[in-house]
């Protein structure tokens, strides 16, 4: 299971993009940028979706949903208790929406239900008409333009959970600060990725990493700019290595 914005006191509440973006130049005189984190679960093979049950998202015929659950320790659940003890929102795509909106204000006893209860959500859909989990936000207009400008305003940090096609934005604008990525020892094969097609290719620096009982390696990553690329050849090739460069261009 995942995690999710905050609202005018009535009904549906909303941020539109352009108006969000009009105050970047103002914030930004007053304030550090917020940092915008995407915190997820992956298989060994880099599939994000459905690790918390069949039901979250069969899409695409998806048969593994739930591959994350039996790897659970107490270091995982005391990790995951020091994230959510810290300040802050919750940006969403429509469908971990849902998901989350489905369960955690009809599990308020659950560990995590009142940070995730109480924080505000911002959430990214073209076709929810109205959110009824409280303090949820929607956003309106452009998705990068309005985030973008989301960052700008002061509060604590914005937590991405789930939501593979939002990120797939993000990563295209170029808005994500860190990465908090849970890597289980499972390969599921096709499925929803992190880095999809379309990834804009970049460095990362490992910041921190801790490895659960069950042999799940919980990471934070940042990013590090453009790929610095090298080579291991010889400096003057062997004729067998030219030749079999030739093969390669035919």
């Amino acid at each position: 299971m995942s995690f999710a914005p905050s609202s005018r006191l009535t009904g549906k509440a909303s941020v539109p993009g352009g108006a969000l973006n009009g105050l970047v130049g103002i914030r930004l005189e007053r304030t550090r940028m917020r940092k915008l984190i995407v915190s997820t679960f992956l298989t060994l093979d880099g599939v994000m979706q459905a690790p918390g049950g069949p039901e979250e998202d069969p899409s695409g015929g998806f048969a593994h949903g739930g591959w994350s659950v039996n790897y659970w320790d107490d270091q995982m659940g005391q990790v995951m208790g020091e994230a959510m003890s810290r300040p802050f929102d919750l940006v969403f795509g429509r469908k971990t929406y849902e998901i989350f909106a489905a369960h955690w204000p009809h599990a308020t006893d659950d560990p995590g239900a009142k940070p995730l209860n109480d924080a505000t959500k911002y959430v990214a859909s073209r076709t929810l008409s109205s959110l009824d989990w409280r303090n949820s936000t929607l956003i309106e207009g452009d998705v990068g333009e309005g985030l973008a400008a989301l960052k700008q305003q002061e509060g604590p940090e914005l937590q991405v959970h789930g939501s593979a096609n939002l990120i797939q934005t993000l990563l295209r604008h170029n808005l994500i600060d860190e990465y908090r990525l849970w890597i289980f020892p499972v390969v599921v094969g096709p499925g929803k990725r992190l880095f999809s097609d379309g990834t804009i290719p970049a460095g990362l620096k490992l910041v921190d990493s801790k490895v659960s009982t069950t042999g799940v390696v919980i990471t934070t990553y940042e990013p590090a700019g453009e790929i610095v690329t090298g080579s291991f050849a010889l400096d003057e090739p062997t004729e067998a290595e030219i030749e079999r460069r030739h093969k390669l261009e035919g």
